[in-house]
């Protein structure tokens, strides 16, 4: 699996910005920079994206910084990695949508790597910014009970 640092760096920022939310101070970039050890021009960029998936609002000012759009939870990590414009792709298989792999007339595999893409996916569309502020234990929270049953149902 692939996520880059613009991903990654993009949620680690919006968790900042929900742990440090007040309602009537706005949260300047600068601050997260330093709190997060990523460089201010970089978090400008990442924030113009935020702000237009219409995650973060921003004020103007010497005052100014931003706030969460809405409330923690109910941002989805998927959104956050969306707004940043980043894709998460399977490593194993450039290809694993069927359509920019050279090799899936005879591949496979090809429907086990869009699997796990769509299993990653939904995994990143259950967890809240509110999780991860929080810091709840994420990966309990999607451990299946019964693994040989987990298995079964996946075979049905």
């Amino acid at each position: 699996m692939k996520l880059s640092t613009r991903g990654q760096y993009a949620v680690m920022a919006m968790v900042d910005l929900a742990k440090h939310n007040d309602e009537n101070h706005p949260t300047s970039l600068s601050a997260i920079a330093v709190r997060q050890d990523i460089s201010l021009p970089y978090l400008e960029q990442l924030f113009s994206k935020l702000r237009r998936g219409e995650l973060v609002k921003s004020v103007r000012g010497p005052q100014g910084g931003y706030f969460l759009a809405k409330s923690a939870d109910g941002i989805k990590v998927s959104e956050i990695i969306d707004a940043a414009d980043e894709e998460i792709s399977i490593a194993a298989c450039a290809g694993a949508d069927g359509i920019n792999c050279s090799k899936a007339s005879h591949c496979h595999t090809a429907s086990l790597w869009q699997a796990l893409a769509n299993h990653i996916d939904l995994f990143l569309q259950n967890i809240t910014l509110e999780d991860l502020r929080e810091g709840k234990p994420i990966a309990e929270m999607f451990v299946p009970q019964n693994g040989a049953d987990f298995i079964s149902a996946a075979k049905a």
